[in-house]
């Protein structure tokens, strides 16, 4: 079987449910959409794609080399991809909870959060940095235990289309069955906010159980108020600072650091400083909790 790549194919419809959201969004909430914003996150997505396009065939050459040297061959049976499918999840979770605790990785990330709106375009705004940052090692691991290349390759796919959808306002909480096993608008909007209570939570890409599992849930609250972005705002909408500037920020940090700190500003939790003088997301939700009252959870 030939690797196949699901993705491309989704991106028509996906356009198509930006348009149909941006005439509920004109009639129901006007500020859901910001044109520049918007376009922002079309040219990000649109950099992204050309990008995989180029560099793709460099990650299934890795994965195939894994899987020339696997363990076992599983096959192209139902249950393996169910299997695989799971696995990918699990993967997707770690990589993407990495991805917020560690700042090289977040460098690259961060950029999917850099808008201050939430609804579908937002869901194209992606990394162009990826490959250098090496994220996708935590996916094609599987290939050496005997999962081919072009499975892992499609379930990927697969599990990033659905992840499109729950990038929207228009939908409210979805059923409490629904909920306590999938990912959800509801607990996507707390992932993307940027309130105390919020922050560094929900890192599920389909099953929500791994937030569950793992310590990262957070419900979406009544009484809050989702506020968007990032801890520090851009304050632009330049397509290329938005991809590049927390790499700019980190090797500033790197040439600047004292020589036995340098690493931490890489391998650190992203606000991390030798000196104290930033805060980290911990430190803001910790400060958070404390002024409420509450007992630490994490």
């Amino acid at each position: 079987m030939h690797a196949f790549d699901p993705l491309p194919y989704a991106i028509p419809v996906f356009i198509a449910l930006v348009v149909a959201e941006m005439i509920w969004a004109s009639r129901r909430a006007p500020a859901a959409y910001e044109p520049r914003d918007t376009l922002t996150s079309l040219l990000l997505g649109l950099g992204s794609t050309a990008i995989g396009l180029a560099l793709g065939g460099m990650v299934l050459a890795a994965a195939d080399w894994l899987y020339a040297h696997r363990l076992a061959t599983l096959g192209w049976a139902w249950w393996t991809w169910i299997a695989c499918f799971v696995l990918d999840d699990f993967n997707y979770y770690w990589a993407h909870r990495t991805g917020h605790r560690v700042r090289w990785f977040w460098a690259s990330h961060v950029n999917h959060h850099s808008s201050q709106h939430y609804n579908l375009s937002t869901a194209l705004r992606q990394t162009w940095t990826g490959f250098f940052a090496l994220s996708f090692l935590f996916r094609i691991w599987p290939a050496l235990i005997g999962f081919h290349p072009a499975m892992i390759l499609t379930v990927g796919g697969i599990n990033l289309i659905y992840q499109f959808w729950i990038h929207t306002e228009a939908i409210g909480r979805c059923p409490r069955w629904f909920e306590a096993v999938m990912n959800t608008p509801s607990h996507h909007r707390v992932h993307h906010a940027t309130n105390p209570v919020y922050l560094d939570r929900n890192y599920a890409g389909v099953f929500i159980v791994w937030d569950r599992l793992f310590g990262s849930f957070q419900i979406e609250r009544g009484d809050q108020r989702i506020a968007y972005g990032i801890v520090r705002q851009l304050g632009t909408f330049g397509v290329i600072w938005s991809a590049f500037h927390e790499w700019a920020a980190l090797l500033k940090d790197l040439l600047s650091a004292p020589w036995r700190h340098k690493l931490s500003y890489a391998w650190r939790v992203p606000g991390w400083s030798h000196d104290g003088s930033r805060e980290s997301s911990d430190v803001i939700r910790d400060r958070w909790r404390e002024r409420e009252g509450l007992a630490q959870q994490d």
